[in-house]
């Protein structure tokens, strides 16, 4: 069915990330198993969303059941998937390849081989101001950060990231935590939402349109959607806002 229809391969890789983060993993390896990518394909530009969800499925497989066959294809996924995206520039995708390496080293014990790819990761993320990208991580990555701010890695982002799970931790706490989309007047749409965040990945309209397998002039629309929803009048000023809200 997807050959035929392409646009149903992001999205069903993004329903496997949601059952990933609701601790459903058959779901997730059922979407692997029938729909999902290898871990030795050639890669291409147009599935990296997938490759990369495909990747996170390995790993979360081998925190549950210690498989090594799925810890060597993840970590082999992950490093031709980051020499991808170094090569292409692009750095939002950088950055989540970068944090999910800190992970399978981290799942694995091995602390000071996480700290690598998380220290690069950090520096590149803290002029952006990324904090989702490691937050909705969850305690494994939590603890990554307590290291690297024993370690002075990046010291006054890295507060700022560990503070921002203590926000999280006491919302919990106190039952006061809300989605981040009700943040907002209107909230943005699940198509809205990928949009965005290949905004902030830097991403132009025509590439939005091919990883989406939408038409230019409908990503425009989502554009002018997310604008209006934001309450802001350019991409830089999107992502800036998004990031305020936890939406990135």
């Amino acid at each position: 069915m997807s050959d035929f229809y392409p646009n149903v391969r992001p999205v069903a890789a993004l329903k496997a990330r949601v059952c990933i983060a609701q601790g459903r993993l058959g779901e997730a390896l059922d979407w692997a198993r029938e729909q999902g990518p290898s871990a030795h394909d050639d890669l291409k530009y147009l599935r990296e969303f997938e490759h990369i969800t495909l990747a996170r499925v390995l790993l979360v497989r081998y925190r549950s059941d210690r498989e090594e066959r799925s810890m060597h294809d993840a970590m082999g996924l992950l490093e031709r998937l980051l020499q991808a995206a170094e090569e292409a520039r692009r750095m939002g995708s950088v950055i989540e390849i970068l944090v999910l390496q800190a992970l399978a080293h981290e799942s694995q014990g091995d602390i000071l081989s996480a700290l690598v790819p998380l220290e690069h990761a950090l520096t590149l993320a803290e002029s952006e101001g990324y904090v989702r990208v490691f937050v909705d991580e969850g305690m494994p990555m939590a603890q990554l950060l307590s290291e690297a701010a024993a370690r002075g890695i990046t010291p006054d982002y890295t507060a700022r990231l560990l503070a921002a799970f203590e926000a999280e931790e006491q919302k919990s706490a106190d039952g006061s935590h809300l989605p981040s989309a009700q943040l907002l007047t209107e909230p943005l749409s699940q198509r809205e939402s990928e949009v965005l965040r290949l905004i902030s990945q830097g991403l132009s309209n025509r590439e939005i349109s091919e990883r989406l397998f939408l038409a230019v002039i409908t990503v425009k629309g989502h554009n002018r959607n997310i604008f209006r929803k934001l309450q802001v009048r350019r991409r830089t000023e999107a992502v800036a806002r998004a990031r305020e809200l936890g939406l990135l």
